[in-house]
């Protein structure tokens, strides 16, 4: 029996009547639209995917769901690596028309719905000159990205997503709703602190905002054998550095842009990039020693947040496999072993090889959150992405080669919303192994039945929180 057979009764007409979004199956115009995700080497065939436009059309594809026995997949930004937001003959929970943005700036916060990415949100904030930490690119969905941790730009001044996390309202696997904050169902509310989307469908987040009026990015630029040299002297320079200072190093092919020197274009480059909440003059002050290398161009402003956020999309349509491993420490001997595994990423191509510092309030204020990777010091996050299958064992070879290159100063603790499937132990790891029997507890009272199971997931247990 195809998946289109079950449906394709009086269920369906009254599914696509009880709501006020859309519902495709295959063969509807709007399917295959429906069905994509940023990530072509995805392509699974959902026998429903309901496009919501409110929480009650959340609830009401949740029953069918169970009325029909479909696998329940929920998409918010649709930016798992892994494709976790399709289901194979399933039901999709597509949350992207639920994608409003409400900022109140007298109370610094803002309500944001369930599909919002981080466009809509740093569009949001900006007029009020009001931010909150988000992830590194536009497109990203702001709730998965903060239910999972969340680590962005802004992390060293204000602290992970998750730190600001001040409210959700979540719709529950047998179609009740729930609001969790810090004085209701507080288990719950800790368990959204980097426990993913395990519990229930986020239709809406409150977060808490923050003063940012100038922002100064700068982008310097060398040649891949001098490399290293920028980055040991990156390294050294955020050991110290105050926490309006951030950024991160990167390997990648030089883009067609007017500061780009034409020789570099198409070819590996050594990037660095410094961030800092505030004017350019301090910032130039903290980056003084990276200011005095010799380097092929750079790029130094001050920024809108919102622009900066754009600045590194990841292209839809492109194939990705991305890794991680976080650093205990990062010395010379690391540095080189990360600045080799470079030359072996696929060139011309949209990956990255990347390095992020954390320290600041992110490892100083942890709030006793399931993100035990926010006390390691360095991330290496080999961030693959091309254009063709032909290029795919070159890729993924590099990315586990990568991983191998940096794995004696790995502290074994891992962001997952950087990762795909790679096992439950690395889940379990994610997450810390008492936060993780935490969880699985929390799990068993709000999904028992494990019904959102595509993710990096906790599965229940009948322990008693």
């Amino acid at each position: 029996m195809t998946p289109r057979e079950p449906l394709a009764d009086a269920g369906l007409a009254g599914l696509r009547s009880d709501i006020a979004g859309e519902a495709h199956v295959p063969g509807d115009p709007g399917y295959d639209e429906a069905r994509t995700v940023f990530n072509s080497m995805i392509d699974r065939r959902p026998a429903v995917v309901v496009q919501c436009a409110a929480r009650a059309d959340v609830v009401r594809g949740l029953r069918f769901a169970r009325e029909h026995g479909l696998e329940v997949a929920v998409r918010g930004g649709g930016h798992s690596v892994s494709g976790m937001s399709l289901s194979e003959g399933g039901l999709v929970i597509d949350l992207r028309r639920m994608n409003a943005v409400t900022v109140d700036p007298e109370n610094r916060t803002a309500r944001v719905g369930g599909g919002a990415v981080m466009g809509d949100l740093d569009r949001a904030t900006q007029p009020y000159a009001l931010a909150t930490t988000g992830g590194r690119v536009s497109t990203t969905g702001v709730g998965g990205f903060t239910l999972g941790g969340g680590s962005g730009w802004l992390e060293r001044r204000f602290g992970l997503a998750c730190d600001n996390l001040l409210a959700a309202d979540l719709v529950t696997a047998d179609g009740g709703t729930v609001r969790a904050a810090a004085d209701e169902n507080p288990d719950l509310f800790w368990a959204l602190h980097g426990g993913g989307g395990n519990f229930g469908v986020a239709t809406s987040l409150t977060l808490r905002l923050h003063e940012l009026p100038v922002l100064t990015m700068m982008l310097l630029l060398f040649r891949p054998e001098d490399g290293p040299l920028a980055v040991r002297t990156y390294r050294d320079l955020m050991e110290s550095a105050p926490d309006e200072a951030g950024g991160g190093c990167l390997y990648l092919t030089g883009p067609p842009e007017e500061f780009v020197p034409e020789h570099q274009v198409g070819r590996l480059i050594c990037a660095v990039l410094v961030t800092y909440t505030g004017p350019e003059a301090e910032a130039r002050e903290v980056a003084a020693p990276l200011l005095a290398l010799d380097r092929e161009a750079d790029f130094i402003t001050e920024i809108p947040y919102a622009d900066l956020q754009c600045m590194l999309d990841d292209p839809p349509g492109q194939r990705n496999y991305w890794s991680a491993e976080y650093l205990d420490s990062f010395p010379d001997e690391a540095v080189g072993a990360f600045c080799s595994t470079a030359h072996a990423m696929p060139v011309p191509s949209g990956s990255q090889h990347v390095l992020f510092p954390l320290g600041g309030r992110v490892g100083r204020e942890s709030g006793g959150f399931p993100v035990p990777w926010r006390s390691s010091p360095w991330a290496v996050h080999p961030f693959g992405i091309w254009g063709t299958a032909a290029e795919d064992e070159q890729g993924k070879a590099w990315v586990r080669e990568v991983r191998a290159a940096v794995r004696p100063w790995a502290g074994g603790a891992v962001y997952l919303n950087f990762i795909g499937r790679e096992g439950q132990e690395r889940v379990v790891a994610g997450f810390g192994e008492e936060n993780y029997e935490r969880l699985a507890a929390v799990k068993a009272r709000y999904d028992p039945g494990n019904v959102f199971h595509l993710n990096h997931n906790v599965k229940p247990s009948v322990a008693v929180v």
